[in-house]
């Protein structure tokens, strides 16, 4: 590893951290709409982060070799289950938004598991898309580049994130949730693909026609879902 900086390895490491953390950030508030904080999702996150780098700084390479295949398809797995919880509770919300008197007891969903497991599983595998990069780079002979890259990164994410993220929260509730819950299902699926070796047009880029998709499905589902119930017939 060269401790002189090279400014080109340093921006990548720079753009490819603030990228993957960023959907970090945006998914733990969605799943936070409804709570009084986001903070035990940003727990979950802060978690997931934090076990892939551990991971990353004790097997190196080996990370990026075998283990994110496997966590492709534990995370698809876990994302899609979360986005049931969730789709539950954005029906929820749709229907105390049109009749405010439902929906008022207490609920039953596990909305510290949501927000924590889902943190978790988006702050683990998006670290782990950023920690292949930042091991090429380092494999390069550009350690502290990529280093300090990603800690910048960090850093101004941070920053922004306490910032904006009560913005963030003010937006209306089923609308949030609802983003939450197709934003869930958006990375699942996208995981799901990688996994099966689906070379997506576009890269990344293909997850904005994926996610409108997921609005426009998850929107259709709830529009179903608020239809009453037949009456019996006597």
């Amino acid at each position: 590893m060269t401790l002189s900086v090279y400014l080109p390895a340093l921006l990548a490491a720079f753009l490819i951290t603030l990228l993957e953390m960023t959907e970090v950030v945006i998914l733990v508030v969605a799943v936070s709409a409804e709570h009084p904080s986001a903070r035990t999702g940003a727990t979950g996150a802060v978690a997931g982060v934090g076990v892939v780098s551990l991971l990353a700084a004790g097997v190196g390479a080996l990370l990026g070799a075998f283990a994110h295949l496997y966590l492709l398809w534990v995370s698809g797995i876990l994302l899609a289950a979360f986005g049931i919880f969730l789709f539950r509770s954005t029906l929820r919300s749709y229907r105390r938004a049109v009749h405010p008197a439902q929906g008022n007891g207490p609920s039953s969903e596990p909305a510290g598991a949501v927000q924590f497991g889902t943190g978790f599983t988006v702050g683990s595998v998006e670290a782990v898309e950023a920690v292949i990069v930042l091991l090429a780079i380092t494999a390069a002979g550009y350690g502290l580049s990529a280093l300090l890259g990603a800690l910048a990164a960090g850093v101004i994410l941070v920053v922004l994130a306490l910032l904006v993220h009560e913005r963030l929260r003010k937006v209306k509730v089923p609308w949030l949730k609802l983003l939450g819950t197709s934003m869930l299902f958006t990375f699942a699926g996208f995981w799901f693909g990688e996994a099966l070796g689906v070379a997506w047009p576009g890269s990344d880029l293909f997850l904005v026609p994926l996610f409108i998709l997921s609005v426009l499905i998850v929107r259709g589902a709830v529009q179903l879902g608020m239809k009453p119930a037949p009456s019996p017939t006597p």
